[in-house]
């Protein structure tokens, strides 16, 4: 019999937590709890989190169930339209969290970006183009995760990675994912669309800067384009799959392609997430937040990342089949066996400069993620930095990006290694690799 997709925990339960406002004293506490009608339509009633009955975590779904708070899943149906019914709750699901970050908004919790120009504009993508335009500096293009927006990598002024670069004189672009059709898959996000930035940028080389799958797209790219890219650089990238990710694996478990919509809504996601790993998705961030509460730049830090979380990205359906059966069950990139467009994606094309960031600590992508691809790889010029965490970051994985520790001892080794690349772009390549620089 087939797995359901959500019956190994209490998943209502994750959802209220996953749906809730952030940690900031004195908000409202928002769930949403989908429930059957009279006419057993799903429907979705938002309450008061101070009304809903107090429920352990290891609560069975018929203790939820007694308590009125009744499980809607999404599964395969022969009925479409049931189908749909299930699929729009999280869908407005996603319409309550964005709701709730335009009130953390409201509260002065939004994010200050640095200015941009938006220099392209297609289906699936825009490039955002930072800075005065005089800096003279290596072309950088930041690619981030498509799971929420993009200003992770520009939170606030302390603890921009865009200002960073910026500061060393870099020429700074950004994929800026938008909305795209379901049947936009691996091949557009990893190597079409990042193709097409670099060439609406009049760009030859440029150097890759992306964070978590943001990583996994540009690392596949440097394979397929090595001449386009002057360096990749890697920070919390999932590359290895299988035993080397087991939370990365039971995220994409029970996905079933018949089951999934055009759009995976964003707040399915995080259910999953939290459902696969309760503690680095949930119980951590609220370690986190009580760490965090005696130092107030470390809380709004905090703070402005749970405010983050709360814009979600729905993902086109093609690209999430690829992910789930390609990358995640069949590993087919580190093996060699990946191909985009007719042609191989391998670690042994990888002949630009490497650089990856690996925290020993991360219960989502933990070192064995990234350093089987890391020792594939062809690249005579690799780099591997250690990030030893920090507290205010709410979520470890987006440590690399926001935390105070990493913009001290983190962030000035990585701009060094992009200004190198400039200057020794015509010097031989280093043979050295550090598997584990501090």
């Amino acid at each position: 019999m087939r797995r359901a997709l959500h019956d190994r925990k209490a998943l209502l339960q994750q959802l209220a937590h996953v749906t809730a406002a952030p940690h900031a004293a004195g908000e409202l506490q928002l769930g949403a709890v989908p429930h059957r009608g009279r006419a057993g339509a799903a429907q979705l009633s938002v309450a008061d989190d101070r009304d809903a009955p107090a429920l352990h975590p290891a609560a069975s779904v018929h203790d939820q169930r007694a308590a009125g708070l009744i499980l809607v899943k999404p599964r395969r149906r022969r009925d479409p339209t049931m189908g749909a019914m299930d699929w729009l709750v999280f869908e407005q699901l996603d319409r309550l969290r964005r709701v709730q970050g335009s009130m953390l908004d409201a509260a002065g919790l939004g994010p200050a970006e640095t200015p941009y120009r938006e220099i392209h504009r297609e289906a699936g993508v825009t490039l955002r183009r930072y800075g005065s335009g005089e800096e003279t500096g290596p072309l950088v293009l930041i690619v981030p995760a498509p799971i929420k927006r993009p200003y992770i990598w520009d939170l606030a002024p302390e603890v921009s990675a865009v200002r960073r670069c910026l500061a060393a004189g870099a020429r700074v672009l950004l994929a800026d994912w938008q909305p795209a059709p379901g049947t936009f898959g691996l091949a557009d996000y990893a190597e079409r669309l990042l193709l097409d930035c670099l060439e609406a940028a009049k760009a030859e080389r440029a150097v890759l800067l992306a964070h978590s799958l943001g990583g996994l797209f540009a690392a596949i790219f440097a394979t397929l384009h090595p001449e386009r890219v002057q360096g990749l650089a890697l920070l919390a990238a999932p590359l290895s799959f299988g035993a080397a990710a087991p939370v990365l694996s039971a995220i994409v478990a029970d996905l079933e392609a018949d089951d999934l919509p055009d759009a995976l809504p964003g707040a399915f996601l995080s259910a999953a997430s939290l459902q696969a790993a309760p503690g680095v998705f949930g119980s951590e961030r609220v370690l986190d937040a009580l760490l965090s509460a005696a130092d107030p730049a470390r809380l709004r830090t905090h703070l402005l990342v749970e405010r983050w979380t709360l814009d979600e990205f729905a993902l086109p359906r093609r690209l999430v089949v690829d992910l789930a059966t390609q990358i995640v069950r069949e590993d087919r990139f580190l093996r060699g066996t990946l191909e985009i467009g007719g042609r191989r994606a391998a670690p042994s094309q990888l002949t630009a400069p490497l650089l990856c960031v690996v925290d020993p600590r991360c219960g989502l992508v933990p070192p064995a993620a990234v350093l089987p691809f890391v020792e594939a790889a062809a690249s005579r010029d690799k780099t591997v930095l250690e990030y030893a965490g920090d507290v205010g970051v709410s979520l470890r994985h987006v440590g690399p990006l926001v935390g105070r520790n990493a913009h001290a001892l983190l962030w000035p080794r990585i701009v060094e290694w992009i200004t190198r690349l400039d200057l020794d772009q015509d010097a031989p390549p280093r043979a050295a690799f550090n598997p584990m620089s501090r």
